[in-house]
């Protein structure tokens, strides 16, 4: 099999399919487009997700901590705790799992959140460093945001910009494809690991008009709008020209031949709003970039402005580089 996320065929058919609704405190389960559940545990909502992080060599413990976080934000809830997984290989030190945790530290600070537990482990089934993390996180007054409720007419906001994860990860750990990109472009996008938190915004957002979120992981923007249009039944029309794209990571991407729409994007908010002017103005205030790109209109599927389709999301631009017919030097370094 390809590496990365299941298609969305294949997660429906091997793994979706064989779960059933079976516990009443449970309001809310995964979906295609949906990245948490929501459980009723009394009275108020206990939000939950997981994820792991395998594209990464460097800043694994920060991207651990804050791509867990941003699904909770997604949905409108406030990180509460985490449950991390810490798999190493038996070439790994007691200083790489030191400064694993140290980031892990950091990070949690910097987010609000706490490590309330999880499993350390030397594995000879893995050969880099992999963690997988559990958010808690709480629910907001308003409930769970749910892509259910977006309508057509509702407008599209993009935080920051697209395939900012992965131009960090590709300054970081791919630095030897990039010898012909300027030595301030692979700074800037290195330095993009500090922006990859969508909590702020999404937390905003979501007490100020948002309908639904989605962040921008794997598959890059125009992932994250399909799966969107698909779960909210809605037909979801992007214009190009207005999804922001940093200047660095439009050198690295096309460097490497990558299309950076399709590139990691954690860091990016996608959302679903009424008032897409007023929300922008908004995040603009709190220092946060955003940009109104699309809207929904009656329909299903996504497409641009010209009437070109939006294909599904396959794997990430990223893994191009772990594909076993990639060039010898496109390992980490």
């Amino acid at each position: 099999m390809r590496i990365g996320k299941l298609d969305n065929d294949q997660l429906n058919e091997l793994i979706l399919s064989k779960f059933r609704h079976t516990r009443s405190e449970v309001v809310c389960s995964p979906r295609i487009g949906v990245d948490c559940a929501a459980v009723d545990l009394g009275g108020r909502l206990a939000v939950l997700s997981t994820d792991p992080i395998t594209s990464a060599a460097n800043n694994l413990g920060q991207l651990t901590v804050h791509v867990s976080c941003n699904d909770a934000a997604a949905a409108g809830a406030e990180p509460v705790g985490l449950l991390v997984t810490l798999l190493a290989p038996p070439t790994a030190t007691e200083a790489d799992i030191a400064r694993v945790a140290d980031e892990l530290a950091l990070a949690a600070e910097q987010a609000g959140v706490e490590i309330i537990g999880g499993h350390t482990e030397v594995t000879d089934s893995v050969t880099r460093m992999v963690t997988c993390a559990t958010v808690l996180a709480k629910a907001g007054e308003h409930g769970v945001l749910d892509a259910r409720d977006v309508r057509a007419g509702n407008e599209l906001v993009l935080t920051k910009s697209a395939g900012l994860e992965g131009a960090a990860i590709l300054a970081s750990d791919f630095s030897a494809l990039l010898s012909g990109v300027p030595k301030e472009a692979l700074v800037q996008a290195r330095g993009f690991f500090q922006e990859v938190s969508v909590v702020k915004e999404g937390l905003y957002a979501a007490a100020h008009g948002a309908v639904a979120m989605h962040d921008v992981t794997e598959g890059g923007v125009l992932g994250a709008v399909w799966e969107m249009a698909e779960a909210a039944r809605c037909r979801v029309v992007i214009d190009r020209a207005a999804i922001p794209i940093h200047p660095a990571t439009a050198e690295i991407a096309a460097a490497l031949g990558l299309d950076p729409l399709r590139l990691l994007s954690s860091g990016a908010m996608l959302i679903a709003c009424v008032d897409g002017d007023a929300l922008v103005r908004g995040l603009r205030e709190l220092g946060i970039p955003a940009a109104k790109i699309g809207r929904t209109v009656q329909g299903s599927g996504a497409c641009f402005t010209d009437g070109t389709q939006i294909a599904p999301p396959c794997a990430d631009e990223l893994y191009k580089l772990h594909a076993p017919d990639a060039p010898n030097s496109a390992k980490y370094v």
